[in-house]
């Protein structure tokens, strides 16, 4: 790990402190880094979404086929499935 200096509101790290027992964290940073990495993992999501979107108008523009785009994403999502 490395340290970060973070600056918060006093009230915002005070309701931290209070919430982190009550959902089974050892102290206030462990959740601040939960919740961190959940919201980075949701952002992440979205973007793969986005960029997916792309690459499959620009295979379109390109002239590939419909039905070939279809078939790579249910074998991507056969491969998803099967992990």
């Amino acid at each position: 790990m490395t340290s970060v200096t973070l600056r918060m509101p006093e009230d915002v790290v005070n309701e931290l402190k209070t919430m982190a027992p009550a959902l089974g964290f050892s102290g206030y940073q462990p959740l601040i880094r939960a919740y961190i990495g959940q919201g980075m993992r949701r952002d992440q999501q979205q973007l793969d979404k986005t960029r997916f979107a792309a690459l499959v108008e620009n295979l379109r523009n390109q002239g590939v086929s419909e039905e070939l785009i279809l078939r790579a994403i249910s074998e991507i999502d056969r491969d998803d499935d099967a992990a």
